[in-house]
């Protein structure tokens, strides 16, 4: 992994206005995880689990702020209940999604929420943008911010496997 989308991805949320960054560690939000670490005008909160960082997320809204959820599909089905607290709370919410379970995939337990991940999602609400190309990452990003806090919306923008690549197994 260059660094090079994923520097530029970074920069477009602080641009946007993000300031909080839950994640569970993933080696797709290797450099966002890092950068945030070390921005001394960010917050970095490792969870213990996908869920935690949707109220966290609607926490930091309510203070004034504005975070995004960094999380791998995998963790989806663990956030299934939390998303109704974005759909009756209307707060923006933004996740990015590293996928699992499409584009060379080769360990058969993430084929099932890697592929499952996207329907729960629009069964939820949230509006899923995918993203397979570096060239799309920042543009994508910034409509994705846009869409989720100017309409108050659920947004997940996914980051296919085709972008962040395959993992061996």
């Amino acid at each position: 992994m260059t660094g090079a989308w994923q520097d530029a991805l970074y920069d477009s949320l602080r641009d946007g206005g993000v300031t909080l960054f839950a994640y569970v560690p993933d080696a797709g939000h290797k450099v966002l995880i890092a950068r945030a670490g070390v921005d001394r005008d960010a917050i970095a909160v490792p969870l213990a689990s996908e869920q935690e960082g949707v109220g966290l997320l609607a926490g930091a809204h309510l203070g004034g702020g504005l975070g995004v959820l960094l999380m791998q599909s995998s963790g989806v089905g663990n956030c299934v209940n939390f998303f109704s607290l974005i759909r009756h709370g209307r707060f923006p919410f933004l996740a990015l999604i590293s996928m699992r379970g499409d584009f060379g995939e080769q360990n058969p337990w993430q084929l099932p929420m890697g592929q499952g991940a996207e329907p729960v999602m629009e069964a939820m609400g949230l509006r899923c943008m995918r993203v397979e190309r570096a060239e799309d990452v920042v543009p994508d990003a910034r409509a994705a911010l846009a869409m989720a806090t100017k309409s108050n919306a659920a947004v997940a923008m996914l980051l296919g496997q085709r972008l962040i690549g395959a993992k061996s197994f």
